[in-house]
């Protein structure tokens, strides 16, 4: 039954074979693709997975409807699983690692699988104290749902009052919804399924991820994924200006509404770590970096070359 919601929504998409498409259809889909995947590497990863930075409690309840939109289920079991990753990473028990079960599994099979779908709430009991969030996890289809029937009654009201723009109710909500939301799950997969596959490594982790432009562009910033495995705290994933991460930039954007705060930066000792190019250092114990450091204070490249030839 829980496969259920997934196998309609990749079937959905077929339905564009009946409703064609549209200009403002497909931009829509584009800006919900976008929308909606910085509330899962924004949201559910870098708050209610790694909490990189603070927000109050109405903030994080708002941060989880945003993110149950992208249809991922609810922030909590997001959470649980992927700090499990982490604990686990390319070990027997990391569910979605392709090194030790293959890449289809780790794209699409694990998440289907009948032994991953409770949370496990003892291992996210900084969350779990909350009961708003525990309810949006237990009850994931709800958002999903509203979402879908907004989506489709924004097209119907398109195509009432603004015919000119050549879209339809099924049209919205055939690339609204359905094609989006799928490129949106296949995109946000591939860290799971080619992040530890494809890509150079700066920092010689446990486990075998990576660092890819590609995945980083596709996912606004999840692409430097071995930058992560080294220090998960930072909310920046993107450590140097040349390693594009939308997802930092659109957060300290938000810094500015006062709806979050305290976003943690990138350690000093971690920069230079990557500058001596030591691997084996990787894994010692590093003092965090200030909260909400701005980029522009962070060290770059040369500035550590000329420390480290000193």
């Amino acid at each position: 039954m829980r496969c259920l919601p997934f196998v309609a929504l990749h079937a959905g998409c077929l339905g564009v074979f009946l409703t064609g498409w549209s200009v403002t259809a497909v931009t829509a889909a584009a800006v919900l693709y976008f929308i909606r995947m910085f509330a899962i590497t924004g949201f559910y990863h870098r708050y209610f997975s790694h909490k990189t930075y603070h927000t109050s409690r109405v903030g994080q309840f708002l941060l989880a409807i945003m993110g149950g939109t992208a249809v991922q289920r609810g922030a909590l079991w997001w959470a649980y699983h992927h700090r499990h990753h982490h604990r686990h990473s390319d070990e027997e028990s990391d569910v979605h690692s392709p090194k030790v079960h293959g890449f289809w599994w780790s794209h699409i099979g694990w998440i289907t699988s009948r032994r991953n779908f409770p949370t496990d709430y003892g291992e996210v009991r900084d969350l779990a104290r909350f009961p708003e969030l525990v309810f949006l996890n237990r009850f994931d289809m709800l958002v999903p749902v509203a979402f879908a029937f907004a989506v489709w009654g924004a097209g119907w009201w398109m195509e009432i009052h603004l015919p000119q723009l050549g879209v339809t109710r099924w049209q919205m909500l055939v690339w609204g919804f359905f094609i989006s939301t799928t490129a949106l799950f296949h995109c946000t997969s591939f860290i799971n399924s080619l992040a530890h596959l494809m890509g150079r490594r700066r920092f010689r982790t446990e486990d075998d991820s990576r660092n890819s432009l590609l995945l980083a562009a596709i996912t606004l910033g999840e692409g430097w994924h071995n930058n992560h495995h080294r220090y998960q705290s930072s909310a920046r994933q993107g450590f140097y200006w040349w390693e594009i991460d939308i997802t930092y930039y659109m957060l300290r954007s938000l810094t500015w509404t006062g709806l979050i705060w305290g976003l943690k930066g990138v350690p000093r000792s971690v920069y230079e770590e990557a500058v001596r190019g030591d691997p084996e250092a990787s894994g010692t114990p590093i003092t965090p970096a200030p909260a909400g450091e701005p980029a522009s204070n962070l060290p770059d490249v040369r500035r550590h070359q000329e420390t480290a030839q000193a």
